[in-house]
């Protein structure tokens, strides 16, 4: 199979990124992902992880993938794929407004920009993701964006993922 890249961006920031797919990896949802672009929706930046913004998003896949390729301490560059059901994230501590009600299912679509990351929630203990694209250009200037983020805020940001 030949390579495969999304793109990776902060709209209002006019920012993006390339990553390649890692279909030898994590080819389920390699496949899942990649069927889904483009995907759009409202940037958080972790609370808990570090450095990681992502979205949410509903279901896209008619299963949701294996666990494959996972991690609890991904890198600099690492794309990862969360599934939650809605009340995982359903409570006040989260922030969310509107996204997350108790009976739903979210995928969790996240860019971890800086090192020193760890899937590890106090409320429900370790969240593994599923590793499924790395950063490959343009990371610098991504973080730049995501550190602006967090210090500035998240409104009216959009994260997007398309084919590149």
């Amino acid at each position: 199979m030949a390579e495969r890249f999304v793109r990776v961006s902060l709209e209002r920031r006019d920012v993006h990124c390339t990553a390649r797919l890692l279909d030898d990896r994590a080819p389920l949802t390699c496949t899942v992902v990649w069927e889904a672009l483009p995907l759009a929706g409202d940037v958080y930046h972790a609370k808990y992880a570090r450095n990681e913004i992502y979205a949410l998003f509903p279901p896209f896949a008619s299963t949701e993938p294996p666990l494959e390729n996972p991690t609890v301490t991904p890198i600099p560059g690492d794309l990862c794929y969360f599934s939650f059901a809605g009340a995982e994230l359903g409570t006040q501590a989260y922030g969310y407004d509107r996204e997350v009600r108790p009976g739903t299912t979210l995928v969790d679509l996240a860019l971890f920009y800086e090192r020193n990351n760890l899937l590890l929630n106090g409320d429900v203990g370790w969240v593994p993701g599923i590793v499924w694209g790395q950063v490959v250009d343009g990371l610098d200037r991504m973080a730049e964006a995501c550190n602006d983020l967090w210090r500035t805020g998240a409104a009216g940001e959009t994260l997007s993922f398309s084919r590149a």
